[in-house]
């Protein structure tokens, strides 16, 4: 299976407490901060769900 790697690009100041959990359980922890991780569909979710604040790298 594939890895994805992803980067926070916005702050999670003001925004909703779901979307903050989300950014928690992805791993992410400040702007800037990059993970790499396997490439599943949780994930894809995850990602989708707060995709202004999470940039996806190649």
């Amino acid at each position: 299976m594939a890895n994805i790697k992803y980067r926070q690009k916005r702050s999670l100041i003001g925004k909703p407490e779901s979307h903050r959990k989300i950014i928690k359980a992805l791993g992410l922890r400040r702007i800037g901060h990059v993970v790499e991780t396997k490439d599943t569909p949780q994930i894809r979710g995850m990602i989708h769900k707060v995709q202004y604040m999470v940039e996806v790298i190649d």
